[in-house]
């Protein structure tokens, strides 16, 4: 009988999390928790790390998994580098239900750039108004560049003063709007977005919008990880789990 560990914390972790469920497949749904209320999930969840490589080893064989699904953040790279060596040495099959990248298109201004102190660098050394859509963790990279005003988006209200010395948050989760992200630009005069490319439909909006008002985007490439299987959708995990 299969047994899943369902590394989450995305939109897709939920979905795959709801068919898990409803398909009766025995699983445990993980995430970081760095959210503090997290969407009710309709499996037995777990919080917090593993302790590294060997302990989600560990984990895998006391706890009999035999599936594990890493449908974490595309930018959760060491999560992801733990699985995969993890799974290697559990000898337990690892499956990652990834979101595809954003593309650009006709009309996107984007700058692509590798890491966030490039990003910060991108934005150049004449004031601008950022909406800095990368949520809290990473944060103290940009008071290195501490002239731009920055809207921050946020899942959770900031539990301290921002570590950034002009900053505003807008508390809200996803999915987003093309309506509501053209809204929140204008009215906040942005100059251009700084996002990761998580890929999704649930942040896109953004970039559309952005792309409507022609609006400069710096977008950060995604974080390399080993090699390992791929999948793009839940219904492809579901035929890995029961061919």
């Amino acid at each position: 009988m299969n047994r899943v560990l369902l590394l989450g914390g995305t939109t897709e972790a939920a979905r795959m999390a709801r068919a898990l469920a409803e398909a009766g497949v025995a699983a445990v749904y993980s995430y970081a928790g760095r959210t503090e209320a997290p969407v009710a999930q309709p499996l037995p969840v777990r919080v917090g790390g593993f302790g590294g490589i060997e302990g989600l080893a560990a984990y895998l064989k006391a706890n009999g998994i035999t599936h594990v699904i890493d449908a974490t953040h595309p930018f959760a790279a060491q999560m992801s580098r733990n699985a995969v060596e993890a799974c290697a040495s559990a000898g337990v099959p690892l499956l990652a239900l990834e979101r595809e990248p954003w593309r650009a298109a006709e009309g996107d201004r984007w700058t692509h750039v590798p890491d966030l102190e490039t990003a910060v660098a991108a934005l150049g050394e004449a004031p601008r108004r950022v909406f800095l859509a990368i949520g809290r963790q990473n944060l103290t990279a940009f008071a290195a560049a501490p002239l731009h005003h920055y809207l921050l988006r946020l899942v959770d209200p900031p539990t301290g003063p921002l570590p950034l010395p002009r900053a505003e948050a807008v508390i809200a989760r996803g999915p987003f709007t093309l309506e509501g992200d053209r809204e929140l630009l204008q009215a906040h005069r942005v100059d251009v977005i700084l996002a990761k490319n998580a890929g999704g439909a649930g942040a896109e909006a953004k970039l559309i919008a952005a792309r409507e008002l022609r609006l400069p985007v710096v977008l950060i490439d995604r974080p390399q990880v080993p090699m390992r299987r791929v999948a793009r959708s839940v219904a492809e995990v579901m035929a890995w789990l029961v061919p």
